[in-house]
């Protein structure tokens, strides 16, 4: 009877010794426990154990899963998956400052993603206040944004930084709606540098449209603006294929290709004292006033921007394009606001992500179920680890602005 109460063998079993049944039962507990680990899937949470959450990554999604997740480990750990070539199911759990990783294969219920759109270039992100008193850069990543060709399935990755001035709203607005502007553009046109020309034309036009609803919000830059015509700000965008780097560039921020260990510059800087430049200020009727260095009317310290109604037309939003071709020298690409760049060459830049990406690809053998798993772990981690010891780079060197840098690695896989 008290088998029956236990639970341990069925009524009709009664009559059959304690133990065993109690040996069965133990036997049966220890093939659970075998195959679970075997098949290196985590056992389901316990009410007195630790607890797990468990997120699923899907290649399509993989970034709308890093915006979304709750904390900050799971985050780098989404991250990290992007550049794997198959989807994976992933159990984290944080006891202190552990973390603990398993794999699993694929199960049936698991959508399958073409395998042209998990191919997606490993990177880094790190964006800092440093000593300004409000946050004005934004940073925007949609790996696989759009195909560019249906037949060959190639697809594109978008990476942008902007430099928000006045206020951070225009920046905000650009990192939540360039890309799309782009996708749509890349849709209608062939032609690369038509395209992104466009896209940044109709991006000024919205962000002057919504200066007008930004008075209804609260929004810093009413204080300071009634119709907030003094906010803009710059944007530097590549978009990556497997053969090409596409790069538009609008204002100060900058985008640097490390190629053999040497940088390649794929965008210059829109600074008022520039010859051509300046040559295009004054032919439209302005002036370059030094006010603590070149200045648009003695205000803005770029001659191009998204937004700055109050300046134009001597302010453009035209960015410059350059097309670039990948070659399998390419180390990686930087892409950064005027806050890295105005402390930090672009030699120095590309040495420091050289080194993080080159350290970790020495990094000690592991076996074989391991390897899968830190292998794509420290070689993103490489590219977190550069963009965060550039921004700590300019900040120790006294960048007295925001601080925004994307490192993508561009090596292809062997």
């Amino acid at each position: 009877m008290a088998d029956i109460c236990c639970g341990v063998v069925s009524e009709s079993e009664a009559s059959t010794p304690c133990e065993q049944s109690s040996r069965a039962a133990r036997r049966r507990r220890m093939e659970i426990r075998r195959f679970k680990f075997v098949s290196g899937v985590s056992s389901p949470e316990t009410e007195n154990g630790p607890k797990r959450q468990k997120v699923e990554v899907y290649s399509r999604d993989c970034w709308n899963a890093v915006e979304n997740s709750d904390s900050e480990e799971e985050k780098q750990v989404l991250v990290a998956d992007t550049g794997r070539s198959e989807s994976k199911d992933i159990s984290i759990s944080n006891q202190s400052s552990n973390k603990s990783i398993s794999t699993g294969s694929l199960s049936p219920s698991t959508p399958v993603v073409p395998e042209a759109s998990r191919e997606y270039p490993k990177f880094g992100v790190a964006s800092v206040c440093g000593r300004r008193r409000d946050m004005e850069d934004a940073v925007a990543i949609h790996p696989s944004f759009c195909r560019r060709d249906a037949e060959t399935a190639t697809e594109l990755h978008y990476f942008g930084v902007y430099d928000g001035h006045g206020c951070s709203h225009v920046a905000t607005k650009c990192k939540e709606r360039l890309h799309e502007l782009v996708k749509e553009e890349l849709e209608s046109k062939e032609e690369w540098k038509s395209a992104m020309e466009q896209s940044f034309w109709r991006m000024d036009k919205e962000a002057i449209t919504w200066n007008d609803t930004v008075l209804g919000a609260k929004c810093r830059c009413e204080l300071q603006s009634p119709e907030c015509d003094a906010v803009g700000s710059t944007a530097v965008v590549a978009i990556v294929t497997s053969d090409k780097i596409i790069v538009a560039n609008c204002g100060d921020s900058r985008a640097v290709l490390c190629r053999n260990g040497k940088p390649v510059p794929l965008s210059s800087d829109h600074k008022p004292d520039r010859p051509d430049e300046l040559n295009r200020i004054q032919a439209a009727g302005g002036r370059v006033i030094y006010w603590d260095g070149p200045r648009v009317l003695g205000v803005l310290a770029m001659s191009r921007a998204i937004g700055d109604n109050y300046l134009k037309p001597y302010v453009s939003c035209e960015p410059e394009v350059s097309v670039t071709d990948r070659t399998a020298e390419d180390d990686c690409l930087i892409l950064a606001s005027d806050g890295l760049w105005d402390v930090v060459s672009n030699e120095t830049a590309c040495g420091v992500a050289r080194m993080c990406l080159r350290g970790k690809a020495h990094a000690p053998l592991c076996s074989p179920m391991e390897d899968e798993v830190a292998t794509s772990e420290t070689s993103d981690k490489a590219c977190s680890d550069a963009s965060m010891l550039l921004t700590k780079l300019a900040l120790a060197r006294h960048s007295t602005d925001n601080v925004s840098v994307v490192v993508v690695d561009l090596r292809k896989a062997t």
